[in-house]
């Protein structure tokens, strides 16, 4: 059980990330690749990666220091996921470049308390050189390989999720919030309990904390190790199995054409979608989701209507049929994918 303690201060202080972090979810799909957990939500994935693997050798080459890094249970290096920042990628692998050495000897140390470590990973954390390069250059190859494919979709779950926890904090505050976690998590004020496979205190201090949704987080939270960094909890999403991301429906392609499928597919989902927020999931410019959008509401498929500043995109019951009919699922806009 991990038990986060909260001040008055600390209430005052609660973020929710609004993107997935690249680096969480780059270790955690780790952990899901080398295990057979979550076999609904990530074994399409996991049988899509392990192919990959067998057939790119640059990107199976890269997987073997993240395999003695990153193992399936346990301790996991905090200097792999630096502060979450909503950067990209490059911007984490930046930071990550940038771990002070003492922190690293720290970290590694640790690690190898806990498990047999090879001999170069020891050496991360000897003075001389850029000895981060090469692993941040393995983070990004296997990021490229096994996860970029899948990133809208990865990105639309996450999405739904913030959508759902700003209006749990709009509709009743800090309480709603906290309470909406579960069953991830229990609010028992001024502590929040959550499913955790040690015993272990957590006290903010006047920090705060951030809740950083994940789609390859599964089953219970996750937090770092070190209390004296800032603290992040790391919380699975409720998931569409990444089947759909390379799944979209022959037929309704044929009809309405990929792009157009996928942003129907896009603004079918749960919640209402702006613009932009379609345009980024699909992988699609902002002038060609818009295009794209008049189009199908010229056809009766979409209806919009503005709030505030933006204009939200909801699906009509004509657009959800034919979703349903082309074997697409709402809310799965990847269609434009690789």
């Amino acid at each position: 059980m991990l038990r986060i303690h909260f001040t008055s201060h600390d209430l005052q202080n609660i973020r929710v990330a609004r993107q997935p972090d690249p680096l969480w979810e780059l270790v955690c799909s780790v952990c899901r690749l080398e295990t057979g957990q979550g076999p609904l939500d990530f074994g399409h994935w996991r049988r899509a990666a392990r192919d990959r693997l067998s057939k790119d050798a640059i990107a199976g080459r890269a997987l073997r220091p993240l395999r003695t890094l990153i193992p399936a249970a346990g301790y996991i290096p905090d200097f792999l996921t630096p502060p979450v920042t909503g950067g990209d990628l490059p911007a984490g692998l930046d930071q990550l470049r940038r771990t002070p050495r003492t922190r690293l000897v720290r970290d590694l140390t640790r690690l190898a308390d806990a498990r047999p470590v090879p001999e170069w990973a020891g050496s991360l954390g000897r003075p001389g050189g850029d000895p981060l390069r090469s692993l941040a250059n393995a983070l990004g190859i296997y990021f490229r390989a096994l996860l970029e494919p899948y990133w809208p979709h990865i990105r639309t779950a996450v999405a739904n999720d913030v959508d759902l926890r700003s209006r749990d904090l709009l509709d009743g505050g800090t309480r709603a919030l906290l309470d909406g976690l579960r069953p991830l998590a229990r609010w028992k004020p001024p502590v929040l309990e959550v499913e955790y496979p040690v015993e272990r205190d957590l006290h903010l201090e006047g920090r705060g904390l951030l809740l950083v949704p994940s789609f390859f987080c599964w089953r219970r939270p996750t937090a770092l190790a070190d209390p004296g960094l800032d603290p992040v909890l790391v919380y699975p999403v409720r998931k569409a199995p990444l089947t759909v991301a390379r799944a979209a429906g022959d037929g309704l392609e044929r009809l309405l054409g990929r792009t157009r499928s996928a942003v129907l597919a896009e603004v079918a989902g749960r919640y209402a979608r702006t613009t932009s927020e379609v345009a980024a999931a699909v992988g699609i410019g902002l002038p060609s989701a818009s295009y794209q959008i008049g189009v199908l509401r010229d056809g009766g498929l979409v209806a919009s209507r503005r709030d505030g500043k933006c204009v939200l995109h909801t699906a009509t019951p004509l657009g959800q049929r034919l979703i349903a009919g082309g074997g697409l699922r709402p809310g799965t806009g990847a269609a434009v994918g690789p």
